[in-house]
């Protein structure tokens, strides 16, 4: 059991201290009152001497304590006047702030706020104690009357959408007091989450701002005004209600109307009462549309109409609506536009009645020039047949000459006179060729032609006279099919290379081809005088010669013209290059053939019938007298027996006379009364059976020699060359192989 103490230690030490001296004193007095005979007495004594010992210790703890307690209540002391220090500076220093300053906690409590805050609001400005809730702090707010509230804007919706800005990081709006003034508050949150709240007077900056904004709209005003006045339209503007806002000078100028008239806030009925005293509808529908489209209270689409000012002018109305629901009317003078449009009218009118008349005058040309031209068709075709049959009957009577003369000088004459007709037939040809192309009516039959062939035949043509000149006449061409019109593509080729042959003296005459991908290229490379540049796009004009030849047998300049038109008209490339004493190259690039494509007929078709001369029956039908005669007594020297008839009728007469069908059928193509020699060979192939047939004709369209193929009917072109007709009549092909 453990000792029992006197002491209390969980006592005070005053209170220990107090027992202890009690507890002494109460052992003294025993000790006097009382003898001790035992020695009990000294041992209280010894016992009290050591409770006032540790009475003084503990006295001795009790004063430290005491001074420990002191310092801390000076300590405390101290850091409460500092406290109070840092406050008292707090205050003085938001109080200092020009703006109204308050502190919220992060229990959103009102911590301390400056005088400025809410002292635009003296009926709550009391209220703003430490404590206040923020909420009711916005509540008081909403309610005072010092606070102009947004039109439509009650209390309790104005203190709803500042709760909800409150959510918001930072929040920065502008307030209107009473007596037209002007709070700008603004929120910030502190490091704590608490909230700062300034309230700064913006009053003199909104005063500011509107005089500048009315200032500019003073601007801006003048600036409309002086733009109105120099516009060249009178302008009305009027506000939504209708009333007048804004006008210029024109407008009183082109309406007439004296400018004391007009006043601000004028209805718009009032300026149309003036104004249909002034003006002149064109239609009533458009005086009614215009008082219909001011009155309309909605968007209005832009409405325009003229009308009449006095009897010489004319004004254009254009009405147009606003963004703010007003609508502008302008007003231009279009007395101008309008007699320029009536004189461009009245113009228009002349010039088409002009044109008209020269029309009927280009019609009258035309048809004049289109019976012109048919007069020149009819021309070429009577050249063709009436001009070259005594040409062909000549050259035939010269030809049976031929064998009949022995003297050496008569001969060398009829050669010579055989050379003559020649070279008439070659300027009657060209001439016929230029005639035919000019007249445009030139038929065009496409086909695969074996340039090889058709080179080395006009090379093996032109070869005596290259040899003659003791020029060299080399041929480089492959085996190569190119699509072009075989009659057309002859005459160009025989043109430039027998040229070529003409104008050289000395040297060399090179026809080869050049390949030029789906193309291919003849070129015609000569050795002769050249062509100077300023020459070089006349050699292709009628009748142009470069180097003139001493007669004009030789040429009369119309080979390249003819070259050139039918380059054009079958769509072949034609290049000409020369240097004066260096040469000349022309050109002409075709289109290479499908493998495929059909091959075109010539002029004559291979022979199967190699029978002799000697009797055999040769029906000759020719119109022309003399060109009969003429073929018969060839024919008759040649050793055929000749049946000559003047046309169809009197040859089908006498071979039913005779009873006797013959061995091959000569027929002129023109014949009399219109008809022609192939409907002859067609009926005669029907009476006779399939015989041989040639036909000779001065027409050389590609129609005629298509005909002519079809039949199986050799073509011989007048003037007639004997040796062609001998080999014609000698191998003419049976129509039925």
């Amino acid at each position: 059991m453990p000792p029992l103490s006197l002491i209390d230690p969980k006592d005070p030490l005053e209170r220990q201290n107090q027992k202890l001296l009690t507890i002494v004193e109460t052992l003294m007095r025993r000790a006097e009152a009382s003898p001790d005979t035992t020695g009990v007495a000294y041992a209280q004594f010894e016992r009290a001497v050591m409770l006032e010992e540790e009475v003084r210790a503990r006295t001795k703890e009790l004063e430290h304590a005491l001074d420990l307690l002191n310092t801390s209540n000076a300590s405390l002391a101290k850091a409460n006047a500092e406290a109070q220090a840092a406050r008292a500076n707090l205050a003085n220093a938001i109080e200092t702030v020009q703006e109204g300053f308050a502190l919220f906690d992060t229990d959103e409590k009102l911590v301390l706020c400056n005088s400025r805050f809410g002292k635009h609001m003296r009926d709550v400005h009391h209220l703003f104690k430490p404590g206040l809730p923020f909420s009711e702090y916005v509540r008081i707010v909403s309610q005072s009357p010092y606070l102009e509230l947004p039109a439509g804007t009650s209390p309790q919706a104005w203190q709803e959408r500042r709760m909800i800005r409150h959510r918001e990081q930072h929040v920065v709006f502008n307030a209107r007091m009473a007596g037209d003034r002007w709070l700008q508050v603004s929120e910030h949150r502190t490091r704590d989450g608490g909230t700062v709240v300034l309230q700064t007077d913006v009053t003199d900056m909104m005063l500011m701002e509107r005089q500048e904004r009315e200032r500019l709209l003073d601007d801006q005003a003048r600036l409309v005004k002086a733009t109105l006045e120099h516009l060249n339209q009178g302008v009305g503007i009027f506000d939504p209600s209708g009333r007048l806002v804004g006008w210029n000078r024109r407008l009183g100028e082109l309406l007439s109307i004296p400018l004391r008239r007009f006043r601000l806030g004028l209805p718009f009925q009032t300026v149309y009462e003036q104004l249909s005293r002034s003006v002149t509808f064109h239609n009533t529908a458009a005086a009614v549309d215009l008082l219909d489209w001011a009155a309309h209270q909605g968007r209005r689409a832009p409405l325009s109409f003229e009308v009449a000012l006095g009897e010489d002018r004319t004004l254009a109305v254009f009405a147009q609506h606003m963004p703010d629901s007003g609508f502008v009317i302008s007003f231009t003078d279009i007395t101008t536009e309008r007699q320029a449009l009536h004189a461009i009218s009245q113009v228009n009118e002349t010039l088409e009645r002009r044109v008209q008349e020269r029309t009927l005058e280009l019609q009258a040309a035309l048809a004049e020039a289109e019976r012109a031209n048919a007069s020149k068709s009819r021309f070429v075709a009577a050249a063709s047949h009436d001009l070259l049959q005594p040409l062909s009957a000549a050259k035939l009577y010269l030809a049976s000459l031929d064998n009949d003369l022995a003297d050496h000088d008569q001969r060398a004459r009829l050669g010579k006179a055989t050379g003559a007709l020649q070279s008439v037939e070659d300027i009657l040809g060209a001439l016929l060729d230029i005639s035919r192309l000019d007249s445009g009516r030139a038929a065009v039959h496409l086909g695969r032609i074996s340039l090889g062939d058709m080179l080395q035949q006009i090379h093996n043509d032109l070869s005596p006279a290259a040899v003659e000149k003791g020029l060299r006449f080399d041929l480089r061409v492959g085996d190569v099919a190119v699509t072009s019109d075989a009659t057309y593509l002859r005459r160009i080729l025989q043109n430039l290379m027998a040229n070529a042959l003409r104008y050289t003296q000395t040297g060399r005459v090179l026809v080869g081809t050049r390949r030029r991908g789906s193309n291919i290229a003849v070129e015609i490379w000569d050795t002769g005088p050249g062509i100077p540049h300023e020459q070089q796009k006349k050699v292709f004009d009628e009748f142009h010669r470069v180097h003139a030849p001493a007669s004009p047998a030789e040429g009369l300049g119309l080979g390249l013209a003819i070259v050139d038109r039918a380059c054009r008209l079958l769509n072949h490339p034609l290049e000409l290059r020369s240097k004066p004493d260096r040469g000349t190259l022309f050109r002409v690039t075709f289109p290479l053939a499908a493998p495929n494509e059909p091959a075109q007929s010539g002029d004559s078709l291979p022979s199967e019938n190699t029978e002799p001369w000697n009797h055999r029956i040769v029906l000759l039908v020719e119109n022309d007298d003399a060109l009969r005669q003429a073929i018969t007594m060839t024919l008759e020297n040649w050793g055929a027996d000749v049946l000559p008839c003047r046309g169809d009728v009197e040859a089908l007469d006498l071979l039913r006379e005779i009873d006797i069908a013959p061995d091959v059928v000569l027929v002129d193509y023109q014949l009399d009364n219109n008809a022609t020699g192939t409907d002859l060979i067609v009926l005669l192939r029907e009476l006779y059976g399939p015989v041989p047939a040639c036909v000779i004709s001065a027409n050389r369209t590609p129609d005629l020699a298509v005909l002519c193929a079809s039949l199986k009917a050799p073509l011989l072109h007048k003037p007639l060359d004997l040796s062609a007709l001998r080999d014609a009549l000698q191998h003419a092909p049976n129509p039925t192989h």
